[in-house]
C-alpha cells in the first residue's frame, strides 16, 4: 500500500501522523510517520541523573554491600550445617519475585526496608531456637528476607548509571553474588569452631541490624517511577532522614536541582518477572546463568567436604580456604568491569557515536547483546577451563597451593562472565530492573539448588575430577546458545520492542483517537495513514485483519466528533469542505 502525502500544517494542530510521535521507551521515539524508527540522537538529551559521581558511588556500594547478604548467609553454614545449607536455597529464589516487583513500582527504599526487617527478625528467632524443624523453618524465612537484596542492587544501578558505564558500576553488585560464598565460610567457621553455631545467627542479626539502619538513615530512593531523576521529591514516608532533615530545615531535599516530573518511568502493566521467559534472548540469557550457578556452587558446597575429608583440616581453616575464591570474584570487578566499559566505547566508535555518560544512550543504536557476550562469552570457556582445573587437582591429591590457584582463577573468571550476563539483562529491561533481576535470581536458585542436591552424589559414583568434566561439558554444550543471542539477540529484542509497544505500552485505541481529534484531518486520508501505521506496528497482517473493526469503529466515533467540530467553522477553514472541493477540481481537470 502506498503511503499518501500529508499536507503541510497551516495552523496549531498537527498535520500528520509524525507529529504524535509515541515514546518507545525512556530512550527512543518511534516515528510513526516513517517506515522505521528515527533517533533524533545518541542519546537522550537530557541528564539520566541528578546524583553526582561520588553520590552515585557511595549508593551503590551500600546497596552492593547489602547484596552481600543473601549469598553470604546461604555459604556462612557450610563449615557448621553442610548438610541442610543446600536443601534451603530453593526458598532464595521465591521472594525476590515479589520484593522485585515492589521495588518496581513503589521504589527502592521500601523494598529494601522490608527485606531487611524480615531478615533481622528471622535471625533473631534463629539465634534464639534449639529445633531443628525451627530450625529449617526460620531459615526459609531469612533466606525470603535476604534473596531480594541482589535484585535491588542491580536495580539501583539501572537507575543512577547509563549503559555507557554501567560495566563496571554493576560490578560492585555483580560482585556480591560470587564473594558472599566465599567469605561466608571463612566467618562462619572461626564463629562455629570457637563460639558454637548459635553465634553465627548472632552475627548475622547485628550484621543486618546495622545494614537496616545504614540504608535507613542515608540510603535516598532512586527508582526511577517514584523520583524520576532524581530531581523529584518522593513521599514523606519515603524519605531518608538525611533528605528529612533538609526538609525541616527549609532546605531543598536534592541540593537545589530544578523538579523534572518528565523524567518519572510510569508504564502501564505492572512488573511479572514471568514476563521475561517470553523474549527469546532474555529466556537464554537467564537460563544459560542459571547452569553457570548451578556448577559453581557444586563447586563451592562441596568444597568444604573434600578439604576435611583429604586434608584433615578444622572448619576455620576450612573457611579461610575459600578465601582466594573471594579474592578473584574481587578483582574482576576491576579487571572485567573496564573491560565492558571500553568493550562499549569501541562499538560507540564504529557507529560514529560520541558518549554523553550523565545522558542515558538509546539502546536501538548499539548491538549491546554483541557488546556485552563478546566479552563474557570468552570469559565462559575460560571458566570451563579452570573448573577442570581445580576438580582433577582434587582428583589426583595435588598440593594445597594448586587447588588455591585454581579456586583464585574461577572466581575470577566466573565473576567477569556473570557480570556481562547480568549488565545484559539489566540493559534489556530498564523499566523494570529489580523485576527483571528477580527472575535472573529465580533461575539461579532454582538451578543451584538442583545442583548442590546432587553434588555429592556425584562425587561418590563417579570421582570430583569427572564432576568437573560434567560441569565444564554441560557450560560449552548449552554456550552455542550464547551465540544465537550475540548473533540474533538485537533482531529478538526489536521484535519484542515493537510488540509490546503495540499490545503492552499503550492503549492504540486510545492513541489512535488522540491523534484523529488532534489532526482534524479528512477520513479517507486518515484512515489510510492509520492502517499504514498499525502495519507497521504490528508487522502482522493476521492480527490487524482481526482488529480492524475494533479500530474502525473507534475513527467512525472521533471523525463524527470532528465533522460536529467544523461544521460552524468557515468553508475556507473547514479541511472536510477543502478536501471536497480539492475533489471537484480534480475531477473537472480530468
Amino acid at each position: 500500500m502506498e503511503r499518501p502525502n500529508s499536507p503541510e500544517p497551516e495552523s496549531e494542530p498537527a498535520s500528520s501522523l509524525s507529529e504524535v510521535s509515541i515514546q518507545e521507551s525512556p530512550e527512543t521515539a518511534v516515528d510513526i510517520e516513517g517506515n522505521t524508527p528515527n533517533p533524533i540522537s545518541s542519546h537522550s538529551e537530557r541528564r539520566f541523573s541528578v546524583f553526582s559521581r561520588s553520590e552515585k558511588l557511595s549508593i551503590i556500594v551500600l546497596a552492593a554491600i547489602a547484596g552481600i547478604v543473601s549469598p553470604f548467609t546461604g555459604s556462612i553454614y557450610f563449615p557448621a550445617l553442610n548438610t541442610i545449607a543446600s536443601d534451603l536455597r530453593i526458598f532464595q529464589g521465591l521472594a525476590p519475585s515479589v520484593i522485585g516487583t515492589v521495588s518496581d513500582v513503589h521504589g527502592r527504599r521500601p523494598a529494601y526496608l522490608l527485606a531487611f526487617a524480615i531478615y533481622v527478625v528471622a535471625n533473631l528467632a534463629l539465634a534464639l531456637q534449639d529445633s531443628y524443624a525451627a530450625l529449617l523453618v526460620l531459615r526459609c524465612l531469612q533466606s525470603a528476607g535476604s534473596s531480594a537484596t541482589i535484585a535491588l542492587g542491580s536495580a539501583v544501578v539501572a537507575d543512577l548509571v547509563t549503559r555507557a558505564e554501567r560495566g563496571s558500576y554493576i560490578g560492585y553488585t555483580s560482585l556480591s553474588v560470587s564473594l558472599g560464598p566465599a567469605l561466608g565460610p571463612v566467618v562462619g567457621g572461626v564463629l562455629n569452631q570457637y563460639l558454637g553455631w548459635q553465634s553465627i545467627f548472632w552475627f548475622l542479626l547485628i550484621f543486618g541490624g546495622v545494614l537496616l539502619i545504614a540504608i535507613a538513615l542515608f540510603l535516598p530512593e532512586t527508582g526511577r517511577r517514584v523520583v524520576g531523576d532524581g530531581s523529584v521529591q518522593p513521599p514523606k514516608w519515603d524519605l531518608s532522614l538525611v533528605q528529612w532533615l533538609r526538609i525541616k530545615r527549609s532546605q531543598p531535599f536534592n541540593g537545589g536541582v530544578e523538579e523534572d516530573k518528565s523524567t518519572l518511568s510510569v508504564p502501564l502493566h505492572r512488573p511479572n518477572p514471568l514476563r521475561i521467559l517470553l523474549e527469546p534472548g532474555s529466556a537464554i540469557t537467564l537460563g544459560f546463568g542459571s547452569l553457570l550457578f548451578a556448577g559453581y556452587f557444586m563447586v563451592a558446597t562441596t568444597l568444604s567436604e573434600q578439604l576435611e575429608a583429604r586434608f584433615g583440616f578444622s572448619s576455620a581453616i576450612v573457611g579461610l580456604c575459600y578465601l582466594p575464591l573471594g579474592f578473584g570474584s574481587l578483582i574482576s570487578r576491576w579487571t572485567a568491569g573496564q573491560l565492558f566499559d571500553w568493550n562499549f566505547r569501541r562499538h560507540a566508535r564504529l557507529l560514529g557515536i560520541t558518549l554523553d555518560v550523565t545522558k542515558q544512550q538509546q539502546i536501538k543504536l548499539f548491538p549491546i547483546e554483541r557488546i556485552r557476550l563478546e566479552v563474557s562469552i570468552p570469559m565462559i570457556y575460560i571458566s570451563c577451563g579452570t573448573v577442570l582445573g581445580y576438580t582433577w587437582a582434587m582428583e589426583t591429591n595435588a598440593s594445597l597451593a594448586g587447588i588455591e590457584v585454581a579456586l583464585f582463577f574461577l572466581g575470577l573468571f566466573f565473576s567477569s562472565a556473570v557480570q556481562g550476563l547480568n549488565t545484559l539483562v539489566v540493559d534489556t529491561h530498564q523499566d523494570t530492573p529489580a523485576s527483571a533481576t528477580a527472575a535472573n535470581n529465580m533461575f539461579r536458585c532454582f538451578m543451584s539448588a538442583g545442583g548442590t542436591a546432587i553434588a555429592s552424589y556425584m562425587i561418590d559414583r563417579m570421582g570430583i575430577g569427572y564432576m568437573g568434566v560434567f560441569i565444564s561439558g554441560v557450560w560449552i554444550c548449552f554456550s552455542p546458545f550464547l551465540w544465537l543471542v550475540l548473533l540474533r539477540g538485537r533482531k529478538w529484542r526489536e521484535k519484542q520492542q515493537a510488540k509490546r509497544e503495540y499490545y503492552d505500552t499503550y492503549d492504540w485505541i486510545y492513541a489512535i483517537q488522540k491523534a484523529l481529534v488532534q489532526l482534524a484531518r479528512s477520513p479517507s486520508s486518515l484512515n489510510m495513514q492509520l492502517t499504514f501505521w498499525i502495519a507497521m506496528k504490528c508487522q502482522e497482517p493476521a492480527k490487524i485483519s482481526k482488529r480492524r473493526a475494533v479500530y474502525s469503529s473507534s475513527v467512525r466515533k472521533v471523525r463524527g466528533i470532528i465533522k460536529r467540530t467544523w461544521q460552524n467553522r468557515p468553508a475556507s477553514e473547514n479541511p472536510f469542505m477543502l478536501e471536497k472541493i480539492e475533489r471537484a477540481q480534480i475531477r473537472e481537470k480530468r
